[in-house]
């Protein structure tokens, strides 16, 4: 993978009066000093660890002899823009937990780490000596013969000197002339120069980049994009919730309270029929807007949160339902939302099609996830293949890479499990089905989730 900027400045016309050569020497000198100091820190980690493992004081500094690629790796992403102007990002994924422990156990798994250590390795032994030699061969080749008269004046006295060890300059006109030939040669040798830093370059950028760059880059696009357009239904959502709450509805109530008037002015008949019955229709469609509004986005979820939003929905449940929510505080909008409808969703199963007595929603965060689970003490033996409103909901959180869960063995009970990533999370997502049906049991799991779907069995 080559360096963009050098390469292409190097076949430009322009290279020599531009800031490149500069910045490949400055590149190339860089990485004499760093890999100088990489190979005194490993070769010092290495023998001081080693020594002492024997007495368990040297496996800290053995450990930091694994991960010393990692910071060592960071600096040469900073130190590639020198020469190229592309980022090289971090291929490192962030820890599943917090601390210092959480972190080192993170790294010790990612064949990253090990590759960067190889890189480490490298840099310390073959890399700098290689820069090093460039980088001297060309300094040592002008600068020898720029210094030539200098050299004549100061420690030759005048008389003739050797230049470069190669030939003999007995006269004050040769050593200028010297001079003009290593002058001539600067912005010559300054080619391959930068030759040597470009293909550094590329080497470092090969093996400092992951493997799987751009499906990473092409994964977290997506998994923003999808965020943006969750957002925009959201927005799309409050838009319509506002127009139906200030518009519609309230013209219904002024219709129905015109109506009203209407009917006490013309109390008879045929006309006062009608505006009851006008007034009738318009009280109707008052109640079906309201219902319209509170399913589309109920009041008690934004104003109060998932807790009272579930409990207001288990009070109007036709079954009995005791929730239990042990929540820390108000949880991201997109995840409450998620999570209310699937309780909807739930419960009018419940109510529907399970024949229970009593029903139960719990709520917790857990490994940071928020799950929910609606527990029924019906007959079981649900069929979900092919229920649309479950496909809804696992479509939903699949957004929030939530997966859903519902289990209903004959003879019950049902329970139907949603997991949610809290904050959401950003990964790519496919929703798959599969269903584990045992004989013997008679128990059937479905599991529509964004994950690799798990199969569960009584």
């Amino acid at each position: 993978m080559h360096s963009p900027g050098l390469w292409q400045a190097l076949r430009a016309p322009r290279y020599l009066r531009g800031p490149w050569p500069w910045r490949s020497a400055a590149y190339l000198l860089s990485g004499v000093c760093v890999g100088l100091a990489t190979l005194v820190s490993l070769l010092l980690l290495a023998v001081v660890g080693g020594a002492l493992a024997v007495v368990v004081v040297g496996v800290p500094l053995l450990l930091m002899f694994a991960l010393a690629g990692i910071p060592l790796a960071a600096l040469e992403r900073r130190r590639l823009r020198l020469v190229d102007p592309a980022v090289l990002a971090d291929p490192h994924r962030e820890p599943d937990g917090t601390g210092l422990a959480a972190w080192v156990r993170v790294r010790l798994k990612e064949p990253t780490t090990w590759r960067e250590l190889g890189y480490a390795l490298l840099c310390a032994f073959v890399l700098w000596p290689l820069e090093a030699l460039a980088l001297g061969t060309v300094l040592g080749v002008c600068g020898g013969l720029l210094a030539t008269p200098v050299v004549m004046a100061t420690v030759g006295g005048g008389e003739e000197v050797r230049v470069m060890k190669i030939w003999l300059a007995d006269s004050y006109p040769g050593a200028f002339a010297a001079a003009l030939v290593g002058a001539l040669l600067l912005p010559v040798l300054a080619y391959p120069l930068g030759v040597v830093a470009a293909g550094r370059a590329a080497l470092a950028r090969q093996l400092l980049s992951s493997r799987d760059a751009a499906v990473d880059s092409r994964i977290k696009e997506l998994g923003r994009s999808r965020m943006r357009l969750v957002d925009a239904f959201e927005a799309e959502r409050r838009r319509i919730e506002r127009d139906l709450h200030d518009g519609a509805q309230q013209r219904l109530v002024a219709l129905s309270m015109t109506l009203g008037l209407a009917r006490l002015e013309n109390p008879g008949e045929p006309l006062g029929g009608l505006l009851a019955k006008a007034h009738d229709e318009a009280g109707t469609a008052l109640v079906e807007i309201r219902e319209l509004i509170q399913g589309i986005h109920p009041r008690v979820l934004t104003d109060r949160g998932l807790k009272d939003a579930v409990e207001d929905v288990a009070d109007r449940s036709t079954v009995p339902v005791d929730v239990r929510f042990e929540l820390p505080g108000r949880l991201p909008e997109a995840v409450e939302t998620a999570a209310y409808f699937a309780v909807c969703e739930a419960l009018a199963n419940v109510a529907k099609h399970s024949g229970a007595g009593r029903a139960e929603v719990c709520g917790r965060i857990a490994g940071g996830e928020l799950v929910v689970e609606v527990r029924d003490d019906g007959a079981g033996g649900a069929d979900f293949s092919g229920g649309s409103g479950l496909q809804g909901v696992a479509d939903r959180i699949s957004v929030l890479d939530g997966n859903l869960t519902v289990s209903s063995p004959v003879g019950g009970p049902t329970e139907f499990r949603v997991r949610i990533p809290c904050p959401p999370g950003r990964a790519a997502t496919v929703i798959t089905t599969a269903t584990d049906t045992s004989a013997a049991a008679g128990t059937t799991t479905t599991t529509l989730s964004s994950r690799t779907p798990t199969r569960t069995g009584t």
